[in-house]
């Protein structure tokens, strides 16, 4: 229970978010110990992961120079200091989001649009898929489900990056593809700071991934650029292709990614050859002049 004096002020905001964060340990929070800390309880990037913002935007709650902290920020920041029900009021109550919590926005649905899904499904030589504004696969071709089989689930660029065993053999540069998601949904993160889906994935991967939780930690000048991938394929081998993502306009916040081999190269005969291995077969049909 919180028993200090209470002041209405985002700076009581910040010292009940010091206080609770210096009383649970990581373990209460469900992240791994990492043996003797310099500091008690909860590091200020960890509870911002777990709260799926940024170190910046939670360093300025503490500091008293974040003054509009919405409802979906607080409900996260609840849930990763696992508050109880009077100090979750409490920290509604310092924050004062009456106004806010009225307008609680749903959950974002994301749909992709029948002609896209038709147009990727057209391209039999190139792996193309749609991802949404928290890189969630909404949409893949026959060709990206076979280059990607090799992983458990294709649902979110990052979960397969980050807890798929997978990424460390299919990905010959692992590192620069992590980097990049993180930085891109950070990005997305500053312009939609109570998205749902995004605070959900953050908190998710900060506490299944420590090498998530450190990477976002981080602050981001820039995304980094798309490039060549090189990737390793358990059924046809090293793959070389490059990666270009465009933003679709009819549905903001969503992109068309489509990989791409040289033509003429190794990557584009491994293509065919992994296009050719996952094309179904046709049943044979008998001829009805010839009877059964």
């Amino acid at each position: 229970m919180y028993n200090d004096t209470r002041p209405d002020s985002v700076e009581g905001l910040g010292q009940f978010l010091r206080s609770h964060r210096e009383r649970i340990s990581p373990a209460d929070a469900g992240l791994p110990s990492a043996g003797r800390r310099r500091v008690p309880g909860l590091r200020r990037d960890e509870v911002a992961a777990l709260a799926g913002v940024s170190l910046s935007y939670y360093s300025r709650l503490e500091q008293g120079r974040e003054l509009s902290p919405s409802l979906r920020v607080l409900e996260a920041m609840a849930r990763g200091l696992r508050l109880g029900e009077e100090d979750e009021r409490e920290l509604f109550r310092l924050a004062q989001p009456a106004a806010r919590r009225r307008t609680k926005s749903p959950f974002r649905v994301e749909r992709v649009r029948p002609h896209l899904r038709q147009l990727i499904e057209s391209w039999t030589r190139t792996p193309a898929f749609i991802i949404g504004h928290a890189q969630d696969l909404l949409a893949t071709n026959a060709l990206a489900d076979a280059l990607y089989r090799d992983f458990a689930r294709h649902d979110n660029v990052l979960r397969m990056l980050f807890l798929d065993p997978a990424a460390k053999s299919f990905y010959k540069n692992a590192e620069r593809a992590k980097h990049r998601a993180v930085a891109d949904l950070q990005r997305t993160a500053a312009s939609t700071p109570e998205d749902p889906r995004i605070l959900e994935l953050v908190g998710e991967l900060s506490v299944r991934s420590g090498e998530f939780r450190s990477l976002w930690a981080r602050e981001y000048s820039r995304v980094p650029p798309y490039d060549v991938k090189q990737m390793y394929h358990s059924g046809v081998g090293d793959l070389e292709l490059r990666h270009e993502a465009l933003n679709i306009r009819s549905a903001p916040g969503q992109q068309l990614v489509i990989l791409q081999a040289e033509p003429g190269s190794p990557s584009a005969d491994g293509l065919a050859l992994l296009g050719s291995i996952n094309t179904p077969e046709v049943p044979h049909q008998q001829n009805p002049a010839h009877g059964a």
